[in-house]
């Protein structure tokens, strides 16, 4: 089965998209066939992943328009051994033409489903809202990782998001679950850091993720150069974070398998 993970947070600036390019980059180096979808109009998971979104002729826009099949917006990146659904600005404008369609919340669920058979995971990068495009993300998607940096305001919003999922999955998706929130950019000099980090681990013991993705400057300069960390500096601490991420979620993964009842 898929597994379709949704990558959200209202909050910008958190680590989505570095968290949706490396884990794609991380699951497909341990030998995983992944799809990276793009739905935030910014592009950056695009353009990180070294693609031009101003070049594009059909993106995720024209997809969930249904003014274009899935396969012909499909890229595949070769040289980091996963695909990617691409997308660019002309989202913003598709998501006010969403407004009057019917089953509008599910244009992303329908595309995927012609495809998702041949890939073990995909990965959405949601806007920095819970938007149209958001929603469609989970409505479609199978789990929901939230990444959070440990400051002052990260639990503000965090109630919104989970009350949102929850609603999803009274409505139109049973099956959606939060896998898991990841704490990002994560300082341990920081004192503020360790106290929302305790936080977070009395508030979620069963959701929150052992591995911790550390500020690290080559993780931050890896999108400039279109490259996901593994292939800019794959001895960084950013880029070992990150594989031990894919080693935590494919260790939970086999474990349901072999003890669904646990789930």
């Amino acid at each position: 089965m898929t597994k379709i993970l949704v990558v959200a947070n209202q909050k910008g600036g958190v680590g989505k998209t570095t968290t949706s390019i490396n884990l794609a980059a991380s699951l497909a180096v341990t030998n995983h066939s992944v799809l990276l979808v793009d739905i935030d109009p910014q592009g950056n998971a695009t353009m990180g992943c070294g693609v031009d979104k101003a070049a594009l002729e059909i993106s995720t826009c024209e997809v969930l328009l249904q003014e274009a099949q899935i396969d012909d917006a499909i890229l595949a990146l070769e040289q980091y051994g996963f695909e990617i659904l691409p997308s660019n600005g002309d989202l913003t404008a598709a998501e006010v033409a969403l407004m009057n369609e019917i089953a509008r919340e599910q244009r992303l669920k329908f595309a995927l489903d012609k495809i998702k058979h041949r890939y073990e995971y995909i990965i959405i990068d949601c806007p920095p809202a819970l938007n149209m495009l958001t929603l469609n993300a989970l409505v479609a998607g199978t789990g929901v990782l939230i990444p959070m940096q440990c400051e002052y305001y990260a639990l503000e919003g965090l109630t919104a998001l989970l009350q949102t999922i929850e609603n999803v999955k009274k409505t139109v998706n049973p099956g959606l679950k939060v896998e898991g929130l990841l704490r990002t950019m994560f300082d341990p000099r920081n004192n503020l850091a360790l106290d929302v980090s305790e936080q977070l681990k009395g508030h979620f013991p069963d959701r929150l993720y052992r591995t911790i993705i550390p500020r690290n400057v080559r993780l931050a300069e890896a999108p400039s150069h279109g490259l996901p960390v593994m292939q800019y500096d794959k001895t960084s601490t950013g880029a070992l974070a990150y594989l031990a991420l894919a080693g935590e979620i494919l260790r939970k993964e086999a474990k349901l398998r072999a003890n669904p009842t646990a789930a």
